[in-house]
């Protein structure tokens, strides 16, 4: 899936938002017609490069096409944007979960974010010592008890 605002925030930076448009863009078309071993082969010859390199390279640049994939266009990236695309993917998962009969809601993996995040909560108030944690959260811990102040 794609997305892709119209207009950036940044007038000044046009040109840049162009080169973002056009690979977001190139990147959808490559998924829907891909490349065959011929077309790579051949655009390799137009560039002249050599039979041995080109049967050697070429094989790597074959890419299978007819992969469907959404793009959507909007304005310009704001909250009302944003939670719009929110809104989208919500409604997305329900109707997923209500094709394949499965509760997409009912996901045990937050409730062991659940149990987690009481136990973190003294750690990010500064009241507890992070030690008790893996590395990983020690650190990010740190980092955003030292941002924070």
């Amino acid at each position: 899936e794609f997305m892709i605002a119209a207009n950036g925030h940044e007038p000044n930076l046009r040109h840049q938002h162009q080169l973002l448009m056009a690979n977001c863009l190139a990147q959808s078309e490559a998924l829907m017609k891909g490349r065959t071993l011929e077309e790579a082969k051949a655009q390799m010859a137009a560039k002249g490069q050599d039979k041995d390199f080109i049967d050697r390279i070429a094989p790597h640049r074959v890419f299978t096409g007819n992969r469907p994939s959404l793009t959507f266009v909007y304005d310009e990236m704001t909250p009302f944007t944003f939670g719009r695309l929110i809104a989208l993917y919500e409604h997305r998962v329900f109707v997923e979960g209500a094709l394949f009969n499965i509760n997409s809601f009912d996901q045990w993996g937050v409730e062991l974010g659940k149990e987690l995040a009481t136990g973190l909560l003294p750690v990010v108030e500064g009241k507890e010592s992070a030690a008790g944690h893996d590395s990983s959260t020690a650190g990010l811990v740190a980092a955003l008890l030292k941002a924070g102040k």
